[in-house]
C-alpha cells in the first residue's frame, strides 16, 4: 500500500539499555530523542533510565518532547526505570509492553541494540506484513552497526524468504531525517493482495 505521505505523532524506539557500549553509540541516541522532539513526534520506549535507553529519553526530555515509558514491573524492582518521564506505563509481561508500545506509536525505529532489540524490529515487522497494524520499520544504520543485517535481509528476499516487496517494510538509513522520509513513503503490502 502506498501511502500518500504518512505523519508521525510517536515514533517507538527500540534499543540497548547497555551503558558499556561505545560513546558514539551513546550520543546517537540522544541525538535522536532531540531530533523526534524537535519534530514534535513523541517517543515512545521501554521506559529504562539507563544505556540508550535513557539517553533516548533524556534527549527528548531537554528538548521539551512527550516520553512515554512502558516497562514491566520486573525491570521497575531491578531499579532501572527512568522516573522523569511525561507518563510511565507499568505492565506484567514483556508481551504486554510490545503490545503497548505498538498501540501507542505509528511507526517503530531500531537503533543499535541487542537481542531484545532485535527481537522487538521483527515482532514489528511481521505485524505489518500480517496487517496487524500498518506501520512502518526503521533501521537506523549508526556507524553502520546494521550493515550485515541489511545485506542478510536483501539475500533472505533473493532465497525467497521473503517475499518480493516485504523487505520494503524494514526501511533503513544512517540519518535520521532521511530515514523518517523513507517510512513516511514505505510501500506496505496488504495481506489480500499476496500470491503464493
Amino acid at each position: 500500500m502506498r501511502a500518500e505521505i504518512r505523519s508521525f505523532n510517536r515514533i517507538a524506539v527500540y534499543c540497548g539499555s547497555s551503558s558499556k557500549v561505545d560513546r558514539a553509540f551513546l550520543d546517537a541516541a540522544r541525538a535522536v530523542g532531540r531530533a523526534l522532539a524537535e519534530r514534535k513526534i513523541g517517543v515512545v520506549y521501554g521506559g529504562g533510565r539507563v544505556g540508550m535507553m535513557g539517553e533516548v529519553a533524556n534527549g527528548a526530555l531537554e528538548a521539551g518532547g512527550e516520553v512515554i515509558g512502558v516497562i514491566t514491573d520486573k525491570l521497575v524492582g531491578l531499579e532501572v526505570g527512568h522516573t522523569g518521564l511525561t507518563r510511565r506505563e507499568v505492565v506484567r509481561t514483556m508481551h504486554q509492553r510490545k503490545t503497548l508500545m505498538a498501540e501507542l506509536a505509528d511507526g517503530f525505529i531500531a537503533l543499535p541494540g541487542g537481542l531484545g532489540t532485535f527481537e522487538e524490529l521483527f515482532e514489528a515487522a511481521t505485524w505489518t506484513q500480517l496487517n496487524d497494524h500498518i506501520k512502518p520499520v526503521g533501521l537506523l544504520n549508526v556507524a553502520g552497526y546494521y550493515d550485515q543485517l541489511v545485506a542478510f535481509l536483501v539475500h533472505a528476499e533473493a532465497m525467497r524468504f521473503i517475499r518480493p516487496g516485504h523487505g520494503e517494510i524494514i526501511q533503513h538509513d544512517p540519518e535520521l531525517g532521511r530515514l523518517l522520509a523513507k517510512m513516511a513513503t514505505a510501500e506496505l503490502p496488504i495481506l489480500g493482495t499476496w500470491k503464493a
